[in-house]
């Protein structure tokens, strides 16, 4: 474990000033889950204590998250793999799932690293439609959320590995 969390390390290089904490929680997002998940086993990511998400949901949902909310601060829709992506969020895992799922995680925060460096700060307060309703948001508010939400996730994540690593509950 790092001695600092990433908005301590300073500066990503070529992310705008203005969408720095974003490209930090993402990193932290990608750090902790990595740590969060380590030597889990199967019946521990999918375990649902008191009937809560499991560590399997959580980092699926943390991945498509992040890539639906970047989807909509581009101005584009979600397509048809997303939304299949967003229904196979709840499925167990076995223990050959694991490492795609996290490389899928890493392989997306890395492709939102890379978008916020294309990101023109002077397009953030442009609207963006959210979701089928088309709800009213804008560019930074849909990277912002991307990142918080992920990071919300993330401390639940924690949460749930504390309590099914405990041995203080059946799996579920």
């Amino acid at each position: 474990m790092a001695n600092t969390e990433w908005w301590q390390r300073g500066p990503i290089d070529g992310v705008p000033a203005t969408l720095q904490p974003v490209a930090h929680i993402l990193l932290q997002v990608r750090e902790s889950v990595t740590e969060l998940v380590a030597n889990l086993t199967e019946p521990e990511w999918n375990a649902r204590p008191a009937g809560v998400a499991s560590a399997a949901f959580h980092v699926r949902h943390i991945t498509g998250v992040i890539d639906r909310l970047f989807t909509y601060a581009r101005g584009e829709a979600l397509s048809a793999e997303q939304f299949a992506a967003l229904r196979a969020e709840g499925e167990a895992l076995t223990t050959a799932d694991i490492p795609r799922v996290l490389d899928a995680l890493g392989a997306r925060v890395g492709a939102a690293l890379a978008e916020l460096r294309t990101v023109d700060p002077a397009t953030l307060g442009d609207f963006r439609a959210v979701g089928r309703a088309n709800l009213p948001s804008t560019v930074i508010g849909c990277l912002v959320h991307g990142a918080e939400h992920a990071m919300r996730h993330v401390g639940q994540l924690s949460v749930t590995t504390r309590i099914v690593r405990s041995g203080m509950m059946r799996y579920v």
